[in-house]
């Protein structure tokens, strides 16, 4: 960057005179304005060369004191200003504060010309500018091919810490801190100590897991400059400078580069741990369906870091999507599997941050994940409901974006042998997501719903004739489509209002409905244990395959009905 310091050198400046602030030399000069007025606040963003002759204000002593304070406030680099008719001499009171704030004020000769100045100075900075951007996009190539290399993040630090001179840290979430050039082990814990609040700081803040730029901060008398490096709007890792010097805007955009190849390793290196882990997780579907019973065996695969539990905490997650073959996407069949790997790496990534373990498999369109709790601790059911609400940000994401996902999670188990009880749970509670309308759906939430979970498909198609026959029976026979009138009256609390509303119906045609119910379903069907049975039915209607006997239209044919 230009300073105050090497832009006096330049020949349009002979003759000029630095009066005060030789403090501030070294303030760096981004480009040179020409301020003729006192109301700066919105002329300006800091470290500009400002060149004035005074004519567009009063140069007194008190007016030029808080002149110079706005400029100083707003961070300009320095003050030119012409000697001529309408500024003679320099008051002491403006020396104090220049020398005070290590502002330099500079008086310029008649003889020099406003024009030369900017035309050299703009010239000196928008080549260096230039120069700048192709050495950082040569920079940002070799970040690129160092991550393709063995070794590569470490490869990306060294040439980091060469290109700026700066001492480097490298923190992931989740692995030892890297400190180049290498400290002695005391050194490192030291550093690492006193920068310990920044890392905690940046992890705290609202928009920790989105990419973002490079933040500020200082701490054991040094200059810090911190990246979070974030995939798939999830922070994995950090990446900080420790400067012993005023960080510069190459600084920051080298930082940046190398976080974003940092972070394409990152990526690239999940992917192949998630196919590999696919691959070898072939146990994880023995499991769920009750096919691997020796615990033994099951706990190793699960890995030394959860033996040490006395007792775990175990769920079955079912994540489904809904519309994975939908023409509408357009997807290939090389598409749907990315997108699979893709769901599965984000998934992984969300409940690690919420201290879950997964083990995942998928078939077709449903993936299943042994959630095991690594904290061992209370509240994990409202850990794991925050990883689950957590999908949402999938809505950011340009390849899961469109994609509707239901989740079905089952009771939570302390034994390996019990994980299959979980899965047919999860598996329950998915097959009932479209009735209670939640992301996901805890199956000890489905209260007596719980009931329909039956594996006796023909006693439920019993009960759900015993209650709804009449409606079926009128709806097949007329083409209407009472049985959505039904299920809307009630889910409303039997409001007349809201179900009208609900059906795009007049009331009336409405009370017409419900005389038709009353007439098929009885007097009483508003009795609670009554309504309560017809509700069930209601659900156990949506469960069940479809059957010819009781096939209901998807839409309304007969609007009276």
């Amino acid at each position: 960057m230009l300073t105050v310091r090497e832009a006096l050198k330049r020949s349009p400046f002979a003759g000029a005179r630095l009066m005060a602030g030789a403090g501030g030399l070294d303030r760096q000069i981004r480009w040179v304005h020409i301020l003729e007025i006192s109301t700066l606040e919105n002329l300006i963003y800091g470290g500009e060369m400002i060149l004035a002759t005074g004519v567009g204000f009063n140069l007194d002593t008190a007016h030029s004191v808080r002149y110079m304070e706005k400029l100083i406030q707003q961070n300009a680099a320095c003050l030119c200003i012409e000697i001529g008719p309408y500024f003679h001499a320099v008051p002491e009171e403006l020396r104090e504060l220049a020398d005070r704030c290590g502002f330099p004020l500079i008086l310029l000769p008649h003889s020099i010309r406003f024009v030369d100045i900017t035309q050299d100075l703009h010239s000196l900075i928008i080549n260096r500018h230039h120069r700048t951007l192709r050495e950082l996009e040569s920079i940002s190539r070799e970040f690129h091919r160092l991550t393709l290399t063995a070794n590569g993040t470490l490869n990306v630090l060294k040439l980091l810490h060469k290109s700026t001179s700066t001492q480097l840290i490298y923190r992931p979430l989740n692995g030892t801190p890297v400190c180049y050039p290498p400290l002695t082990a005391d050194k490192q814990d030291q550093l690492l100590a006193s920068t310990d609040a920044c890392f905690k700081e940046q992890e705290a803040a609202p928009s920790a897991g989105a990419d973002t730029v490079p933040k500020p901060y200082f701490a054991a008398g040094s200059q810090i400059v911190l990246q979070s490096i974030g995939v798939l709007n999830q922070n994995w890792a950090y990446l900080a400078l420790i400067c012993h010097r005023e960080p510069v805007e190459f600084d920051y955009l080298l930082l940046d580069s190398a976080a974003l190849s940092i972070a394409q390793e990152l990526l690239r290196t999940r992917y192949m741990e998630e196919r590999k882990l696919f691959s070898e997780n072939l146990w994880v579907d023995e499991l769920l369906n009750n096919r691997l019973t020796d615990e033994k065996q099951v706990k190793a695969m699960l890995g030394p870091s959860l033996n040490r539990y006395a007792e775990l905490y175990i769920r079955v997650c079912l994540i489904e999507i809904g519309n994975l073959h939908d023409e509408s996407l357009q997807l290939q069949e090389t598409d749907a599997e990315t997108i699979r790997y893709h769901l599965s790496l984000l998934l992984r990534s969300i409940f690690e941050k919420h201290g879950f373990r997964l083990f995942l498999t998928m078939k077709n369109n449903r993936l299943a994940a042994i959630a095991v709790d690594k904290k061992n601790s209370g509240k994990a059911k409202a850990r794991l409901q925050s990883a689950l609400d957590a999908l949402g940000s999938l809505r950011a994401d340009d390849k899961l974006r469109d994609l509707k996902l239901a989740v079905g999670v089952g009771k939570a188990y302390s034994s390996l042998s019990q994980v299959y009880m979980s899965h047919r749970e999860a598996v329950q509670a998915l097959a009932l997501h479209s009735c209670f309308r939640k992301p996901a759906l805890f199956y000890e939430d489905l209260g007596v719903f719980q009931l329909l979970a039956l594996n006796d498909t023909e006693t439920l198609r019993q009960f759900v004739r015993s209650y709804l026959g009449a409606v079926l029976d009128y709806d097949q026979a007329k083409g209407s489509d009472l049985l959505t009138t039904l299920r809307i009256f009630l889910d409303h609390d039997g409001s007349k209002q809201v179900a009208a509303q609900k059906l795009f119906i007049v009331r009336q045609s409405l009370y017409y409905r419900l005389e038709k119910l009353k007439e098929l379903l009885g007097e009483d069907f508003m009795v609670p244990e009554t309504r309560l049975a017809i509700s069930v039915a209601l659900r156990a209607h949506q469960m069940l395959p479809p059957d010819r006997s009781d096939h209901i239209p998807n839409r309304i044919k007969n609007p009276s009905g």
